[in-house]
């Protein structure tokens, strides 16, 4: 579910899923250890890749933007990552991959409409030209930190409600 990070990706090939990598990166000033498996909707893994949906914090929901049935498939596997994580709020990045065709079946507006109706981020990408691979990879921590500061931020409320004390 993820574009390579590096043209050299494909040195790295994993007998089970295509692609997995592993890249520490600075992203607004705070380093990151990005941890990237890239299962390409292998259903034969399907156990595999739901391990793989329980451990991850965040997931590129990537679809080719001149595959209009890869584009449908994107709520597919979102509920499969809802379902897997048991939540309706899982760091998550549309991303639209092969934005270097000429040709196109998925239009950038179906593609924001989309992402806006999930609360995600809509990137579009060009593995090959690289264009927007970063800034997809950027957009998913920048989500995933997001994340967990509103967790954070709703355990500590919970606790300081929790500590009141009421005498009648």
């Amino acid at each position: 579910m993820a574009c390579s990070f590096s043209s050299r990706l494909h040195d790295h090939v994993n007998a089970v899923f295509q692609d997995s990598y592993r890249k520490q990166v600075v992203i607004d000033g705070e380093t990151c250890l990005l941890d990237i498996l890239d299962t390409a909707g292998q259903e034969e893994y399907s156990a595999m890749r739901d391990q793989y949906m329980r451990t991850g914090e965040g997931f590129l929901c990537v679809f080719a933007l001149n595959n209009i049935k890869s584009f449908e498939d994107v709520h597919l596997y979102r509920e499969q990552i809802n379902r897997v994580k048991d939540s309706d709020s899982v760091p998550m990045v549309l991303v639209g991959n092969k934005s270097d065709l000429g040709t196109r079946t998925v239009e950038s507006r179906q593609a924001q409409e989309l992402a806006r109706s999930y609360g995600v981020p809509f990137v579009e990408t060009s593995a090959k030209t690289r264009q927007g691979v970063e800034e997809a990879f950027y957009s998913l921590v920048r989500e995933i930190r997001k994340y967990k500061e509103t967790n954070r931020s709703n355990k500590k409320s919970k606790k300081s409600t929790q500590r009141r004390c009421t005498i009648l």
